[in-house]
């Protein structure tokens, strides 16, 4: 079973056994060294706490204080392995061919992309033009690509995030037509922050008599893209446009179960990621 509530206080126990009676939801109580804690079969998650959201939205006047079921958590350094990814890639490539000539084969050209070489939107983020915008990436990607990793899993977060990053390489393709070059995984790691600005803003919207306040995270979102994404010479369309393919991600994620998907969902997620990495690659070499 899984923790819905701890430390809950015998009222607020009886008060949820009852909505979780009324649902046909099965539940079991513990006495712990605090107060009362709830759990539930964690197929039932969901059902518990759309039925417990429902009944504090309709008497929030009676229970002000009482908050929402909380979102489970992964703990995950998955950030911290795809920044060191990004590390290995880095020196790769500078330690062979060298980073100049990469960059003009799979680096996101807007002309390139228009005429259809569609893999230099993922193969883009993964370069870097030296170990200072290296360096950025990979403290962005382990705190930001971490966070979201812990709310959605390893494998479906690195997915959400590789496809918001080559959305946002497209979308700053179609913009330009030409005459631009995007390299880096600033685009992703700006996914990221839009994905957690939209998880935040969801989470807040759906809880009992916080929904003005739920409106922070997007602005602080954005309030990031404006102190981090317009840096000098940085790339503030291909940043934008990430940030705003993490928001819609955020957005149709938020329509899912609002627990990690299982270990076999996760790996899924995590070998489509690593098939599309592939194939990209393998498409700018020439492996046609």
């Amino acid at each position: 079973m899984s923790f819905m509530f701890e430390n809950l206080k015998e009222e607020e126990a009886r008060t949820y056994a009852v909505v979780l009676s009324a649902a046909g939801i099965e539940f079991d109580f513990i006495r712990g060294s605090r107060g009362w804690n709830l759990r539930v079969d964690s197929e039932d998650y969901e059902r518990a706490c759309k039925a417990i959201t429902s009944y504090l939205s309709e008497n929030e006047g009676h229970h002000q204080k009482a908050t929402a079921p909380p979102e489970a958590h992964q703990k995950t350094m998955a950030g911290v392995w795809a920044a060191l990814l990004l590390l290995l890639v880095h020196i790769f490539i500078t330690q062979t061919v060298g980073d100049r000539a990469f960059i003009v084969r799979y680096g996101a050209s807007a002309q390139d992309i228009i005429n259809g070489q569609y893999y230099r939107a993922v193969t883009a983020l993964m370069l870097h033009l030296d170990s200072v915008h290296l360096t950025g990436n990979m403290v962005g990607i382990a705190l930001f690509g971490t966070a979201v990793c812990a709310v959605t899993g390893w494998g479906v977060g690195g997915l959400i995030i590789l496809m918001s990053g080559a959305a946002g390489n497209l979308l700053t393709a179609v913009f330009f037509q030409t005459d631009h070059l995007s390299i880096g995984a600033s685009t992703a790691v700006f996914g990221a922050v839009g994905f957690l600005a939209t998880a935040q803003f969801l989470k807040r919207y759906r809880a009992p008599g916080r929904r003005i306040r739920a409106w922070v995270p997007l602005g602080g979102g954005l309030a990031l893209l404006g102190i981090l994404g317009t840096a000098p010479h940085a790339d503030l369309a291909a940043h934008l446009f990430g940030f705003g393919s993490g928001l819609v991600s955020g957005f149709f994620y938020g329509y899912f179960p609002k627990r990690p998907a299982s270990t076999p969902y996760q790996i899924v997620c995590l070998l489509i990621a690593s098939g599309v990495l592939t194939v990209c690659w393998w498409a700018g070499a020439g492996g046609r």
